[in-house]
């Protein structure tokens, strides 16, 4: 039993399938749980304004959270699709939009329900929902010492959390998801949109998440790329 009285209702937060692990006085968190159900996909739909992806892990989360100071950084769906463009200004316009749009369309006796433009690739610059107290993280020039990834350290806590994933009409595919390894003095967080649309282009987002537990410092990147298909398969 999962506690939802109905198949469509979300799972309950801090449900059984919670995985965490508390380092340093950090506190981390993934929950992997199955695809939304009928019912949250509406309600996601409504709030959201802008048809879901085909796979929506809406109740799947990643999250790091310093339990003295109250700060917490959460990576979940919802939060990465709403700030999907939904104006249409950045669709992609090349003849494999139509095609996907047309598998949106919902029919209902004759009637077609036309979907309203918007960034059909669901490209997002999300970079994690921040809960600051008593701050928020800072801008600084400090980047991430990649020399101390790089040792062989001991893996403590390993995970991957998929956030959600549509395969654009057979056309390509564009995914959300976040890798997530702690070790005994540091951790990092990965997430990563990755899209291809076959013979047209390819993007990656990345934001990362290093903490550094003996100094308690927390630093965050982003990066973002995007090349012709044709480039990058040369």
């Amino acid at each position: 039993m999962n506690g939802r009285s109905s198949p469509n209702e979300p799972f309950p937060a801090g449900s059984n399938s919670d995985k965490s692990v508390l380092q340093h006085g950090f506190k981390i968190t993934t929950r992997k749980l199955p695809i939304l159900k009928a019912g949250p996909i509406d309600q996601m739909t409504a709030e959201l304004g802008i048809a879901p992806p085909e796979m929506i892990f809406g109740d799947n989360v990643a999250s790091i959270e310093h339990l003295e100071s109250g700060w917490r950084i959460d990576f979940n769906a919802f939060d990465a699709l709403d700030l999907v463009d939904k104006t249409g200004n950045s669709m992609l316009q090349v003849a494999h939009s139509k095609e996907w749009q047309s598998t949106r369309e919902k029919k209902h006796e004759g009637i077609t329900e036309v979907v309203k433009p918007f960034d059909w690739s669901y490209s997002t610059h999300y970079k994690g929902t921040e809960k600051a107290a008593p701050k928020a993280l800072e801008p600084s020039n400090n980047p991430i010492p990649l020399e101390l990834l790089k040792r062989p350290d001991p893996i403590i806590f390993f995970d991957e959390v998929m956030l959600y994933e549509d395969e654009m009409a057979d056309n390509g595919i564009t995914l959300l998801s976040c890798k997530l390894r702690v070790m005994p003095a540091r951790l990092l967080l990965l997430c990563r949109f990755f899209m291809r649309l076959d013979g047209v282009m390819l993007r990656i987002r990345d934001t990362r998440i290093y903490v550094e537990f003996q100094t308690g410092e927390v630093i965050r990147e982003y990066t973002a790329r995007e090349d012709k298909y044709e480039v990058v398969r040369q």
